[in-house]
């Protein structure tokens, strides 16, 4: 995959709670394979509907159209476990999302494909949201390094777990990664082997 370290790009809102997997990757697009593509798959259900008052889905409106962030309501990827949803945004542009809270399994195929989830506390959230929302189209920087989100001299840090962000930040999948670190995997076998042999002999039936 492709590293991430810095990203600018036009924030869009969509601060609904609770938004599935089903709604990011509607299920008649599961039988596509990879490289077809998901790009037209994202919120397919809401790109092209209107609200009651008439209005269109985030994403479908200008200047949110060339969004490349993506400000979430909590909970965001619940669902099924469905690697697709995080397909479709990645191909449709989409480079962060961020939210006060991920599902899980979400969080984690976001990562495994270059997708950058930035958790913020709720209180971080609601600021984010009246700047964004007073500017629609505005740009905002997520710096994966500094882990800090920046907009309108509004300055944010996030928490990400250090082995996330060097698998980010270099590009590298986790048996990448596991690979990249094998002759420290080895030198801490052969260094246990000597200090405890007896736990290191395997037991012959």
């Amino acid at each position: 995959m492709t590293p991430f370290d810095r990203h600018t790009g036009i924030a869009a809102p969509l601060l609904r709670a609770n938004v599935n997997t089903d709604l990011i990757t509607p299920a008649r697009f599961l039988c596509r394979s990879r490289a077809d593509g998901f790009a037209d798959t994202l919120f397919a259900d809401l790109q092209n509907s209107k609200a009651e008052d008439g209005t269109r889905f985030i994403l479908s409106t200008p200047p949110f159209d060339r969004a490349s962030i993506l400000v979430a309501g909590e909970n965001f990827g619940c669902g099924s476990s469905r690697e697709h949803a995080v397909w479709a945004l990645v191909d449709y542009g989409i480079k962060v999302v961020i939210a006060s809270s991920f599902a899980d399994i979400f969080y984690n195929n976001a990562i495994q494909n270059g997708l950058l989830p930035v958790r913020l506390s709720e209180r971080d959230m609601h600021r984010l949201a009246m700047v964004i929302e007073a500017r629609p189209g505005m740009t905002l920087t997520a710096d994966l390094g500094q882990q800090l989100i920046t907009c309108e001299g509004l300055k944010l840090i996030f928490e990400i777990d250090p082995y996330r962000k060097e698998q980010l930040l270099r590009g590298l999948s986790e048996i990448d990664l596991t690979l990249d670190a094998l002759d420290r995997i080895q030198a801490f076998e052969a260094r246990r082997s000597a200090e405890v042999p007896w736990l290191m002999k395997s037991k012959q039936p």
